[in-house]
């Protein structure tokens, strides 16, 4: 796709950026054939080709319109329209500019920034765990569309207390300590058994992607450099660490991009390169976890069905080892053929920022994954994102959990 840069985006980092991503668009359209947003609304323009048209349009000069804006907004930036692409799109790094550049233009209303200043500085808070412990206290009072964003409380267990001799980072998240605190400790337990121990850098906070994809990008920015002055003690101190692992694939994505983000950062491009070589999801371990603990590994009975994150299979191109290494464990463990591409709806904030298609998406997955065994629903839904967990467990009365805590107490069986 050719493009003529307007004159006050021809010698910027971003127009240059865009225009070499979208050369490499050849107009096919097989994207718009596994687009969620495509498949619910049936507009080009809620398609990634038409997105692309529209970006083209304000690269070449066209003036945004609200229009555009929401357009750009009903993406889910699920990625499987790049996994779709048979040119190499880098479709997730051209909608971030198109983002940021409609935005300069198309001034939001009053609510909508509100709503979105309150996401992007509330879910990476401090105060975000109090609020959500008090939330959890009134949870039967809430209204549903409340008590859909507070999971009920849960008991995490302890953490392990052995040192290892191999030691990885793991970031514990920003809202996942508060909703799902058992995933952090029951991944710490699992690593600690195979005898790797678990480190956490106490002034690592939230991997970026909230502000980021809400267009704080400096905001984002910010917080991936903490993290890379928090990580970088353990990664080049005398016992370093062998890997930085994430059990959260949206917070792996987007620590896997530090060094496309910050390319060109003077002070931390080398660094975060070195941060982003380092990330590993936790399913690339599970291969090695696999072989380490098989013999100790007692599989629950019951029908398991497997939920891959887009942040998982699209935005790190991750697929096939969960449900392939549980099974081998003994595991009753399926993926659901059945667009198993397609994503549940939750896309970060994109279930309160869009919930009507967000919900559509959500109890059309679960449909599906309910179907995996037949006539008979499965027992438990594993994901591997708490976005994802906490999104379809408030479609289902089927407990939907990471699947590292099955493991971690298939583990605990055999102690």
């Amino acid at each position: 796709m050719q493009t003529q840069l307007a004159p006050e985006y021809q010698h910027t980092a971003d127009g240059q950026a865009a225009e070499a991503i979208m050369r490499k668009c050849v107009h096919c359209g097989f994207c718009t054939a596994t687009c969620p947003t495509y498949q619910l609304l049936g507009d080009e323009l809620d398609g990634p080709r038409g997105r692309i048209y529209l970006m083209k349009q304000v690269l070449e000069g066209v003036t945004p319109t609200r229009k555009t804006q929401l357009h750009l907004d009903r993406c889910l930036t699920c990625r499987n329209c790049e996994t779709t692409c048979p040119s190499g799109v880098d479709y997730g790094h051209l909608l971030d500019i198109g983002r940021k550049l409609v935005d300069a233009k198309v001034e939001r209303p009053v609510g909508e920034r509100a709503l979105r200043w309150a996401l992007k500085e509330g879910l990476p808070s401090p105060l975000f765990t109090p609020a959500m412990k008090l939330g959890q206290l009134v949870r039967p009072l809430l209204p549903s569309a409340l008590k859909n964003k507070v999971p009920a409380p849960q008991d995490a267990g302890a953490w392990p207390t052995r040192t290892h001799g191999r030691r990885v980072l793991m970031l514990a998240g920003c809202v996942q300590p508060a909703m799902s605190p058992n995933i952090n400790r029951a991944t710490a337990r699992v690593l600690d058994a195979a005898g790797v121990q678990t480190v956490l850098a106490r002034k690592a906070g939230c991997c970026g992607a909230v502000k980021f994809h809400l267009n704080d990008q400096d905001g984002g920015r910010a917080e991936m450099r903490a993290n890379i002055d928090a990580w970088w003690p353990y990664i080049e101190g005398t016992a370093g660490v062998e890997a930085i692992l994430m059990n959260a694939s949206g917070c792996g994505v987007t620590v896997k991009e530090y060094g496309h983000i910050l390319q060109d950062d003077p002070v931390y491009a080398e660094r975060a390169a070195r941060v982003s070589a380092l990330t590993r999801d936790l399913s690339e371990w599970l291969p090695e976890l696999a072989q380490t603990l098989g013999e100790q590994v007692r599989a629950k009975a019951g029908r398991i069905v497997f939920h891959p994150p887009c942040t998982l299979q699209h935005g790190q191109q991750l697929s096939g080892q969960v449900e392939t290494h549980l099974s081998a464990l003994g595991f009753d463990i399926k993926l659901n053929s059945c667009e198993a591409h397609l994503c549940c709806g939750s896309a970060g904030t994109y279930s309160v920022l869009n919930p009507d298609l967000s919900y559509q998406l959500r109890d059309r997955k679960l449909g599906h994954l309910n179907n995996t065994f037949g006539a008979e629903k499965p027992d438990t839904i594993v994901s591997a994102n708490i976005g994802c967990i906490t999104h379809l467990q408030s479609g289902t009365a089927t407990p939907v959990r990471h699947w590292v805590e099955l493991l971690d107490e298939a583990l605990s069986r055999s102690a």
